[in-house]
């Protein structure tokens, strides 16, 4: 009678998740594991035979230094697009945590990139950024600086790409940090007046502890989306000049369609995929030491 019992369980336990189970197999499972198999072969993209070279794709590209130059170029853009929507998302979540006449107006305006095409996003930045005609150099002019080449100079072209990047974002963290605030119990910050707390003290004791939570949420999506950028560096630099805005996506990306040499680009997806979860795993560890749920 137990072992039915249990049967039946275990057959409806199933029945539920078998909808959820087959999706992420077909979608998510499955490529990952062929993306394994391909990057031990020497397949070309458009050929139906291949043959097998087991490590060659991955011994090849770590002998590439267009390699690690994608790999510090990830990091750089990883980095630079992480602190600034984090930091200015939460900033303006406070400037605009009090209601205002035409505050609802004000956020959507600062929410729209985030739900506008990063495509049509970075063609419209590419006239911004023009040398001769763009608004951003006229702004620069206008405060006597002197203007950029921007997009054009592999020294400015990854600075134009992130803040292109944070722009679209810090909408999207300024919603979340909105909700977090609301949240936070308003006898916390009774209790901490109380006990003669000044301003930054309450923000820095009760404030940050509360939305922690919300943190650890933006740092983690803010960081796989910074390694899955693709859009903003082909329209804005198609990964120049030079390779200054070659990061491992867009690498993948010209092996693969470009180089038709996709068993090496499978192998960088390898390694993105490999590196993903290490920061992913970091970060939850360290979690467990700064965020308080």
């Amino acid at each position: 009678m137990k072992k039915r019992i249990n049967i039946r369980k275990v057959g409806s336990v199933w029945l539920f998740v078998l909808p959820a189970l087959i999706p992420l197999i077909v979608f998510w499972i499955y490529p990952i594991l062929r993306s394994v198999y391909i990057s031990f072969t020497d397949w070309d993209y458009m050929s139906p035979t291949y043959n097998f070279v087991f490590l060659d794709n991955f011994i090849a590209l770590f002998k590439d230094d267009r390699f690690y130059d994608a790999l510090w170029n990830t990091l750089v853009f990883t980095v630079g697009t992480l602190v600034p929507t984090i930091v200015l998302g939460l900033l303006l979540a406070l400037l605009m945590q009090k209601a205002f006449k035409g505050s609802g107006i004000v956020k959507f305006i600062l929410f729209s990139p985030w739900i506008t095409p990063t495509v049509a996003i970075s063609i419209v930045w590419t006239w911004i950024y023009d040398p001769d005609t763009g608004i951003a150099n006229a702004v620069l002019e206008f405060l006597h600086l002197p203007a950029l080449q921007w997009i054009k100079s592999s020294e400015t072209a990854m600075l134009a790409v992130i803040i292109v990047t944070v722009w679209k974002s810090l909408g999207y963290a300024m919603i979340f940090y909105l909700s977090a605030l609301e949240k936070v119990p308003g006898e916390l910050y009774e209790a901490s007046g109380l006990d003669g707390a000044k301003s930054w003290q309450r923000f820095r004791d009760v404030t940050l502890p509360c939305i922690s939570p919300t943190t650890f949420f933006l740092v983690i999506i803010t960081m796989v989306s910074s390694l899955q950028a693709y859009d903003q560096i082909q329209i804005l630099t198609q990964g120049g000049p030079s390779g200054s805005t070659r990061t491992l996506l867009y690498m993948y990306y010209q092996l693969g369609f470009e180089e038709f040499n996709m068993g090496q680009a499978t192998a960088v997806a390898i390694v993105m995929i490999i590196l993903t979860v290490l920061l992913s795993a970091i970060q939850f560890t360290a979690s467990k030491k700064w965020v308080h749920y």
